[in-house]
């Protein structure tokens, strides 16, 4: 990616924007100065999503609830989550380039990051507005509420621009160590959703129409925020409009990076939504306990994926800037990081779970079934740090190959014959979510080899 010629240049001169740059000083201050608003904005896009459900299950009823958090939502976190994954590889090609204080390259990445989320978002709509029924259909959408889904999934497409492309500017910022920014824009679409969700839906009386047309014009206030500020950056990552232009070369980096990461992703929702199926078997209550120990399951996943996030950006950034050593120590900080973080969130739920589960539920029948999922699985979760923290680093590096395939082995394959092999012999709940600590416990020791194999950090730049 980096020719040694051009990061010789490139040497020659020190930024201004290196006020976000994490290539110095003490690597836990660089980590957690971009975590906390990393993780800020991932519980307000929480917050974003419960809105939208809340709203229309009060004011409109269960049918329209359904029609917004049922299987839609599956479907669509689905197609969100392979792009989101697909495009994260314009982050890492342009942290790279930032550490390595490339300009030219960092802005034509910028560039041409922006055009694939414009192109990407049309091309999305269009494939939703298609295929929108025949999902609907596939998925055996209920009658009663399949004109509501329709309603729902038909509006909601047309806010994939405005998405694509505020979760595009997000991570430039971000790949150049810029967190608290995209946080920002993001409390503030928060509150114009919650505000247009009853505009729409208690005073218009819109019903799922409503909230659909909420999230689109957030959404679009993100977007044009996000540009704006973009466009008044006076750093490399400055949006110009004369400059909006596709560079071959570097979307088909962009795109053997991301790729991997949508692939791996889509398989994840896939994966979980096969476990899903096996936890239905088990009938109400047993559904009742996994969705009530969903909402503690959340926090530390929330936690983990945001460090992972983190990393990522850092071992891009030092990455591009060959500064090799710190991403070593980066491993070693990290990890102590989030498994401090896990331990302490494991004991704090291990010792108010019951009381948690209240807030959901006042059946003891179901805080019972979800109390013995906690006690089984919380105690597991330090078994997945190790999958975040290297897995991130590792893709920063430019290496998102063998991520994708040791996670998708480990996800999909081994999780899929467990569930077909030891559980129709023990078909208890425990057997079916023992898959998960199973699962984490070899995708970490894979990870753990691939890292000291050292095999990931001596390609050369110019070829990732």
């Amino acid at each position: 990616m980096i020719s040694q010629s051009s990061f010789r240049r490139a040497q020659k001169y020190r930024n201004p924007h290196a006020e976000n740059s994490m290539t110095q000083g003490p690597i836990w201050k660089s980590l957690l100065r971009f975590f906390f608003p990393l993780l800020m904005g991932t519980l307000f896009q929480q917050l974003y999503n419960t809105v939208d459900a809340v709203i229309v299950g009060r004011f409109v009823g269960k049918e329209a609830l359904a029609a917004v958090g049922g299987g839609t939502a599956v479907y669509l976190n689905l197609l969100i989550s392979f792009f989101i994954g697909l495009t994260s590889g314009a982050g890492i090609i342009i942290s790279q380039f930032f550490g390595a204080q490339n300009e030219s390259e960092t802005s034509r990445s910028v560039h041409t990051a922006l055009v694939m989320c414009f192109v990407g978002g049309l091309i999305m709509t269009a494939l939703g507005l298609a295929a929108t029924p025949w999902v609907l259909r596939v998925t055996k959408t209920p009658e009663d509420i399949m004109a509501l889904s329709l309603t729902y999934l038909r509006i909601f497409f047309v806010s994939m621009v405005p998405m694509f492309m505020y979760n595009m500017t997000s991570s430039i910022m971000r790949a150049v160590g810029n967190a608290k920014v995209p946080l920002y824009i993001l409390i503030a679409a928060v509150f114009t959703n919650i505000f247009l969700d009853l505009l729409f839906v208690v005073a218009f009386q819109w019903g799922v129409a409503g909230v659909a047309w909420a999230t689109v014009a957030s959404q679009a206030e993100s977007m044009i925020i996000s540009l704006i500020i973009l466009g008044r950056s006076k750093t490399s990552v400055r949006l110009q409009a004369k400059k909006l232009t596709c560079t071959p070369h570097l979307l088909i980096k962009m795109l053997r990076l991301g790729l991997p990461a949508g692939i791996q992703a889509t398989f994840y929702c896939l994966s979980n939504m096969i476990i899903q199926t096996a936890i239905n078997s088990f009938g109400t209550i047993t559904i009742a306990s996994w969705a009530a120990y969903g909402k503690i399951d959340a926090v530390f996943w929330t936690m983990v994926s945001t460090m992972g996030v983190a990393v990522t950006t850092f071992s891009g950034q030092n990455y591009g800037a060959r500064q090799y050593d710190r991403l070593k120590k980066c491993m070693r900080q990290a990890m102590l990081i989030t498994l401090l973080m896990t331990a302490s969130v494991t004991v704090i739920f291990l010792l108010t779970g019951s009381y948690i589960f209240r807030l959901f539920t006042t059946e003891s029948v179901v805080i019972a079934g979800g109390m013995q999922i906690l006690h089984f699985l919380a105690p597991w979760w330090v078994t997945y740090v190790a999958i975040e923290v290297l897995s991130g680093i590792i893709r920063g590096s430019g290496d998102s190959f063998i991520p994708m395939i040791i996670t998708l082995f480990c996800v999909c394959v081994l999780r899929l014959v467990w569930l077909f092999t030891a559980v129709p012999h023990w078909n208890t709940i425990i057997t079916v979510l023992a898959c998960y600590p199973i699962s984490w416990s070899i995708t970490s020791l894979l990870f753990f080899i691939y890292w000291f194999s050292g095999k990931w950090l001596h390609k050369p730049l110019e070829h990732i």
